[in-house]
């Protein structure tokens, strides 16, 4: 089995060097990631979920420090912290749930068997306690039955009895990393297909001869066309290119590609040909708490172009780029800059990016950077994997994946006596 520390070092390079493209990829590789730790991680019979939830933190901080940028990093830490907390608090429920109903059992049959002992009030409250907390003192000693109430056959009775409940520990222990992989493998699983999941609403928001705008490249813009022009639908698509990486040219030659009417626009051209169109449709880097939407660079102004013009800005998101934290908030890094190079040639441009003006600084500043900030007044519909939503209601849907605990990944700092 390969070292986890080794798997961890190896995608922080590739996070630090962006060898990993895209949000979904990035998504997909953080789960496969903590599903290892979570399955290679000891723990001790207390606390299990704790120490769980301090090797995923430990990671991934390490994973966010790596490339602050890529937000669906830290969403997929924080989703899997919350599965550990949920899978743990229904582990809980289940066994305060058994322990009450062997306690009403037991009333019930104190008739007939006289010689066995009854649960006292306290003594369940005790053992509920027992499985939210690690045991105090106080606990053990209201563990123990009064002992002139109870009559012992014999002193292995009480062996056995500890031998069970270190075995019921430790089954418990691994019905936990149990439970947790496979709601991991679950959500690798979402991740892997959002992009169909998406796409199957398609023919409910386009229709016959409609013209959609889109700007840049996204697969998940792509694969919902393509849905729509699978189930018959007739329409035109204009793709502002999206410079100055130009992505738009790629989705622009897909398109053709795959039997849609394509026209391709120049990024100055949005306000121009926003009139002609019915729908503008794109995709998100992230979706904040607010509904605010980080997206790639020229798509704040595609938003105004069709705010002004009352056309829907309809933006695709995977459940995966969903974000718990605020614009504002000081973990969230909203941009970076790009080369230079994406803008000009430097070789035809050196001599007025030198610094011989003797100010120590040159006359000519090239700033390209990569992203956009949307604000949710701008956006009319976000269609995730699990249907549509209204910009209003994205922090509902965004609070259902994730723990308020979880919202800044920071590990529990030990105290020393």
């Amino acid at each position: 089995m390969p070292d986890v520390q080794a798997l961890v070092n190896d995608f922080v390079i590739k996070l630090k060097k962006r060898k990993i493209e895209g949000s979904l990829a990035t998504a997909k590789h953080t789960a496969e990631l903590l599903r290892s730790v979570i399955s290679q991680q000891r723990i001790p019979y207390t606390n299990q979920a704790a120490a769980l939830i301090d090797a995923v933190k430990a990671v991934g901080e390490q994973l966010i420090a790596a490339n602050p940028v890529e937000l669906a990093v830290g969403n997929i830490v924080r989703r899997v912290l919350h599965i550990i907390r949920e899978e743990d608090l229904s582990l809980t429920t289940a066994s305060i749930a058994g322990l009450n109903l062997a306690a009403v059992s037991d009333d019930e049959d104190d008739n007939e068997k006289d010689d066995r002992p009854v649960l006292s009030a306290a003594a369940v409250a005790a053992a509920a306690r027992s499985t939210l907390r690690p045991p105090s003192l106080q606990t053990l000693l209201e563990d123990v039955p009064n002992q002139a109430s109870v009559h012992q056959t014999s002193s292995s009775g009480g062996d056995s009895e500890g031998k069970s409940k270190s075995a019921d520990k430790s089954s418990r222990s691994r019905k936990l990393k149990h439970d947790v992989i496979e709601a991991v493998n679950e959500l690798i699983q979402d991740i892997a297909t959002c992009h169909e999941q998406i796409a199957e609403q398609a023919v409910e928001h386009i229709h016959q001869n409609e013209v959609i705008l889109t700007l840049g490249s996204s697969r998940t813009v792509l694969e919902f066309l393509c849905a729509a022009k699978e189930k018959k639908r007739s329409f035109r698509v204009f793709v502002a290119e999206g410079a100055p990486r130009y992505q738009g040219h790629l989705l622009a030659k897909e398109l053709v590609t795959r039997g849609l009417q394509t026209t391709l626009i120049t990024d100055s051209a949005v306000f121009a040909m926003i009139s002609r169109v019915n729908m503008v449709i794109v995709g998100a880097h992230a979706v904040m708490a607010n509904g605010g939407v980080i997206a790639p660079v020229g798509l704040n102004m595609l938003a105004l172009a069709a705010k002004r013009h009352a056309v829907p800005f309809v933006v695709l998101a995977g459940s995966h780029k969903l974000c718990p934290l605020y614009p504002h908030n000081p973990e969230v890094l909203l941009n970076e800059l790009r080369s230079p190079s994406e803008l000009l040639d430097i070789g035809e441009f050196s001599d007025c990016m030198d610094f011989g003006t003797n100010t120590g600084s040159p006359l000519l500043h090239v700033v390209n950077p990569t992203f956009d900030y949307v604000p949710p007044a701008l956006v009319s519909l976000f269609i995730t994997d699990t249907g549509g939503h209204n910009s209003s209601y994205m922090y509902r849907l965004i609070s259902d994946y994730y723990s308020a605990d979880d919202l800044v990944i920071k590990r529990r700092l030990s105290t020393g006596s």
